[in-house]
């Protein structure tokens, strides 16, 4: 079950009562609409946001910019849909895109500016954007040097699940370097559990979890730099540093030794689901898991999540000392299809760390906003991740196949990396993918 509905609008009612009059009167006439009144003078507004955020995940969305909307009068007409990506694309096409849209793709939102799409930020959402950000964040909504989309959600994908519990019993500690990651798997295993537990398998996606083990390998091999060129088709897919690096991901992920914890050997991966993959941890049939901030859905309710639980997360350590320290993440970017005042006041509000404190509130979302509370991360692993990616020490990139071609991110690099997961060659899976690269 996701927020009540019911009670959503209860509240809505008896909140807009309070603030009632704000526009007229002023947003200091009731406290609660005090920090609303740089958006006020639109009441009785609409603007439509749409997105991939669904079910229960809409329902917390919505609930964040609730106060918003009560206090300002504009009214937010949120639709969350599977087929988000390919919907909107028809709908800019036919001059029927919503006024906002959340895209979880860098990609999808540059090329939609480039196609004359979407509203360049104004100079408020811009200098917002410029103070609350890091520039390692901005870079993702910048398109051929001006700024359309806007940073709203992120998440840290360079982490591995274990036990502490597990690790205090058998005496292990976090690895420090991709050596130490190498020889603790290497002492799981001689204790006949297989290390690590993996799974790629999610319907018409499957394979991108193979996808982030290849991305967050190439930082660590070759660094940021070359990572940067690859993501933008500079150098070949099949660049020989990016053959590399796969080997390297394979060194874990297609050693029969080393996998697959809990469901079988090497070619088990293809066919377990992402969201069951790391469960083994707490049957003790596996001890590594790499995956996500957000896999924490994915975990039992009565499992704990601590640094002394049944589950934490550590950084996937660094392989060579020369490409520095790379955290690979993910997130959602805010982009405006249409310039109404009441669409770019919502615009400035998602860019400001009342919005990140009411996101984390209400859904434990985590915003890489440098003014983000952290005392409303209630969880160890979202403090966890808000200081990963607030720490400077750290050279932040965005997911590889999210910033690439459809065809390619959603496409070919998802099939090859399944087919590499079964058996196929590197140099023939990176050779399909560069060859099929759209020109």
């Amino acid at each position: 079950m996701g927020f009540p509905r019911a009670a959503a609008v209860v509240a809505a009612v008896a909140l807009l009562a309070a603030c009632a009059g704000t526009d007229a009167a002023g947003p200091a006439a009731d406290p609660t609409c005090g920090p609303f009144a740089p958006y006020q003078g639109h009441r009785g507004s609409t603007v439509t946001v749409s997105s991939s955020i669904r079910d229960v995940e809409a329902d917390k969305l919505v609930k964040a910019w609730e106060t918003f909307q009560s206090c300002t009068g504009i009214t937010i007409d949120y639709t969350g849909r599977s087929d988000f990506e390919t919907a909107l694309a028809g709908e800019a096409a036919a001059g029927k895109a919503p006024d906002v849209a959340l895209f979880p793709q860098p990609g999808l939102l540059a090329a939609m500016a480039r196609a004359g799409r979407l509203q360049p930020a104004t100079p408020a959402v811009a200098a917002s954007v410029d103070k609350y950000y890091p520039a390692d964040w901005q870079r993702y909504g910048i398109v051929d040097g001006v700024l359309y989309g806007t940073p709203l959600d992120g998440n840290v994908k360079s982490l591995v699940w274990y036990s502490p519990k597990y690790f205090a019993e058998r005496g292990y500690t976090v690895p420090q370097t991709w050596a130490d990651l190498l020889a603790l798997s290497d002492r799981i295993a001689a204790t006949g559990v297989k290390p690590w537990c993996a799974g790629i398998e999610s319907g018409g996606a499957t394979g991108w979890p193979a996808t982030d083990w290849l991305e967050d390998t190439l930082l660590r091999t070759a660094g940021p730099d070359v990572y940067d060129q690859w993501v933008g088709h500079r150098i070949p897919f099949d660049d020989p540093r990016v053959a590399a690096a796969l080997d390297k991901a394979g060194g874990i992920l297609r050693d029969p030794k080393y996998v697959n914890g809990g469901f079988g050997g090497v070619a088990s991966i293809a066919t377990t689901a992402y969201q069951e993959s790391g469960l083994p941890i707490l049957q003790r049939q596996c001890a590594l898991h790499r995956q996500a901030s957000f896999y924490t859905s994915f975990w039992p309710a009565n499992a704990t999540i601590a640094e002394d639980g049944d589950l934490y997360a550590f950084y996937l350590p660094p392989i060579d000392p020369s490409a520095g320290r790379p955290l690979l993440g993910a997130g959602v970017f805010a982009g405006a299809f249409t310039g109404r005042p009441e669409v770019q006041a919502l615009r400035l509000y998602l860019t400001t760390p009342d919005f990140a404190d009411r996101r984390a509130r209400t859904a434990g979302i985590v915003s890489p906003n440098k003014g983000l509370d952290r005392d409303v991360l209630t969880t160890p692993i979202e403090q966890l991740t808000a200081a990963l990616l607030a720490d400077p020490g750290f050279t932040f990139r965005f997911d590889g196949s999210d910033q690439m071609p459809a065809a390619v991110g959603a496409g070919t690099f998802w099939a090859g990396m399944t087919d590499w997961i079964n058996g196929a060659d590197t140099a023939t899976v990176l050779h399909r993918i560069e060859t099929g690269w759209p020109a």
